[in-house]
This record gives C-alpha cells, structure tokens and sequence, in this order.
C-alpha cells in the first residue's frame, strides 16, 4: 500500500506543481477520493475511514497530530508542519496517510474493489506491480 500510495502522492505532485496556494500532493489525493468514498459509504463514512487512517498515521509520525478532518472530510492543518518538516518528510508522512487508507479500504471492501476505485480515478497511474 505505502509503494502505491507514493504512486498516487507521486503522481498528484506533477499534476499539481507546488506554488505557495497549492495544498500538498495528499491533499489532492483525498480530495479525488472523497467523492467516490462519500458515494460507497456516505459523507460520514469518508469521514470515520480518513480520521482513522489519520489516527493510526499520526501514531507513528507525531506531527500529523496537528492534522484533522474537518466535517466535509477535508484535511485541515498541514500547514502547521510547514517549517517544522522538510518536503521530502511531509511527503513520506502524506504517503503514510494515504497507505493506512488504503488499508483500510481493502479491510472494507477488499482488494479488488479499492483497486478497481483507485483505477477509475487516477487511470493513468501504473497499478501492474
């Protein structure tokens, strides 16, 4: 999950060049999630599956404490690491994220399904491995 997830995070960073408004690559990740999440299992659902994945992330990366889920599903607070963390270590914790879920999503749903909703939302990125 951590390999695919830097895919995804990987792939989002090209197609989202940093600027100063832009929010980091794993909030575009969850963004193109949440609707496809929200239709499977409600608003309320994403929002439960994200904060988890969330919880178990800032369990092993301390700074992502400060990041929460607000009442749309949204990732708020990642700015308060700007300037504490490097890019290169914001990255890897954005992919810890979205690997954990990920997880979680297959635990749900299964393999087949989480793959086949990663697919139809990003259908340019390689999943072969």
């Amino acid at each position: 999950m951590r390999d695919l997830a830097a895919r995804l995070i990987g792939y989002e960073a090209k197609a989202n060049p940093p600027s100063v408004p832009n929010p980091p690559a794993v909030f575009h990740v969850c963004e193109k999630l949440r609707p496809h999440l929200a239709g499977l299992m409600g608003k309320g659902g994403f929002h439960a599956v994200l904060s988890r994945a969330l919880a178990v992330a800032g369990a092993e990366v301390g700074w992502l404490r400060a990041v929460k889920v607000n009442v749309d599903g949204v990732l708020e607070g990642w700015n308060h690491a700007e300037g504490h963390e490097g890019a290169e270590e914001q990255t890897d914790a954005g992919a810890l994220l979205v690997a954990h879920l990920l997880g979680l999503l297959v635990a749900f749903i299964g393999d087949n399904l989480t793959l086949r909703l990663v697919r139809e939302v990003w259908p340019k990125v390689s999943l072969d491995d």
